[in-house]
């Protein structure tokens, strides 16, 4: 099936989250995967957890999630609504709001905190974002931690023909729009607005996994039923056609990256490729090697 003469990238799936549960005391999450066990199908990527939207009462002490360790791939959080603050054993630090992003690559290992954001935490208020696992090839699991603030302001934004909508590009190129992350793996990864009634089409590698996660709206993918809020799409690998027709106004993130064809062993915060790195991991953390806050 084509339009034109780009193959369309059928859809393979439409999942709901598999799990819902508390990621410390800061984030209530529903999770698309690893809990729909579609580690092939999406990989780069290893976790999408949706937190929210869920209105938090004001506190004095910030919630979140405390002190906690990572080796092996990357953490991504696409803020919609609230403020997170971020510091991490590496020296970095930063807060993201509503439309920024942070990108942290652990990579060899780093440990941090992520916390509603003091003054927000005080005033209360509606928090939603993203949190994304990217992996890393084998090659660079073991490389130097960095970390990414990438702000609202410097993401490029596209509009679409006729007034259609507008797609954010944080990674990736889209006409000539080259979004500020810095990935180690090839990514495409869009935070598109669709207004009701309308279309967009979009034209991804062939070849790259691609997934399109429902924020809000109803909409469909190359022909498939419709699909709403915290739905995901799962696409085929061949073709590069990618065409959704949204129902209601719809916001919505397109994932696509360059698959990893390698073993995948997991433990907790650790992702390697094989079980005796999860065991070097866990004790190189016991050990202080990826050092404290």
């Amino acid at each position: 099936m084509a339009t034109g003469t780009a193959v369309v990238k059928e859809v393979a799936g439409i999942y709901q989250p598999g799990s819902a549960h508390m990621v410390g005391d800061g984030f209530p999450v529903r999770n698309l995967f690893p809990s729909n066990d579609l580690d092939r199908e999406v990989s780069p990527f290893l976790l999408l957890d949706y937190a929210g939207p869920q209105y938090f009462e004001p506190i004095a002490h910030p919630r979140g999630v405390g002190e906690h360790p990572h080796r092996g791939f990357e953490t991504v959080t696409i803020m919609y609504q609230g403020a997170v603050a971020h510091r991490d054993s590496a020296g970095n630090a930063g807060v993201i709001g509503p439309g920024d992003v942070q990108w942290m690559t652990a990579a060899s290992g780093v440990v941090h905190e992520e916390l509603h954001e003091k003054n927000w935490a005080q005033q209360g208020g509606t928090f939603q974002a993203i949190q994304l696992w990217v992996n890393l090839p084998r090659t660079q699991k073991m490389s130097a931690p960095r970390y990414q603030t990438i702000l609202n302001v410097d993401i490029p934004k596209v509009e679409l023909e006729g007034g259609a909508g507008r797609l954010r590009v944080i990674a990736g190129t889209i006409q000539g729009q080259k979004g500020p992350a810095h990935t180690v793996t090839p990514v495409e990864l869009y935070d598109l607005e669709l207004a009701a009634n309308r279309r967009a089409e979009l034209h991804l590698p062939d070849g790259y996994n691609t997934s399109v996660f429902v924020v809000q709206g109803l909409v469909s993918v190359n022909g498939s039923r419709d699909a709403g809020e915290a739905e995901l799409f799962v696409c085929m690998r061949n073709g590069s056609s990618v065409a959704i027709e949204a129902r209601g106004d719809s916001r919505l993130l397109i994932l696509s990256g360059q698959p990893i064809e390698e073993p995948i062993a997991r433990y907790g915060p650790f992702v390697m490729n094989a079980k005796a790195e999860l065991v070097q991991a866990v004790n190189d953390y016991q050990a202080g090697k990826m050092g404290h806050l």
